[in-house]
């Protein structure tokens, strides 16, 4: 089965997806949103109908001490956005420290400052979505 990884950020949204052996994940795209998630939801759908997703794993923002704070309440909101149009299982994966995983990536592969800035929302998609691949 192929999953897709999300990355919700302010003004993007990391996206990744798997193998169809679901084991392995890579970046896939960057989609600028400027908040405006019914836009977003709908090129969701495009995507996972254009892939075959059989499921989506969604970037959880918790605060340090395990608190749910405001982005992890916006991705609670966005999660049942996707549940109401989606016939594919939405899960939650903590997502902690994942931007800085990435960043350090990007930054021990010489990747300048200005490049790292496009790019670190995929690649933090891609490690959520490896991370719960590796648990299941």
């Amino acid at each position: 089965m192929r999953y897709l990884g999300l990355d919700l950020g302010s003004k993007t949204l990391g996206v990744a997806i798997s193998d169809k052996m679901g084991l392995i994940a890579s970046s896939y795209k960057i989609i600028r949103h400027n908040e405006d998630y019914d836009g977003l939801v709908e090129e969701i759908q495009k995507i996972v109908q254009d892939l075959e997703i059989g499921a989506i794993v969604l970037g959880f923002p918790k605060n340090m001490n395990n608190t749910v704070g405001y982005k992890g309440e916006l991705s609670l909101q966005f999660q049942k956005k996707l549940q109401d149009v989606l016939s594919v299982p939405i899960y939650l994966q903590d997502e902690r420290l994942t931007t800085k995983i990435a960043t350090d990536v990007l930054i021990q592969g010489n990747i300048s400052r200005k490049k790292r800035k496009k790019v670190v929302d995929g690649i933090a998609a891609t490690v959520i979505l490896q991370s719960y691949l590796d648990r299941s």
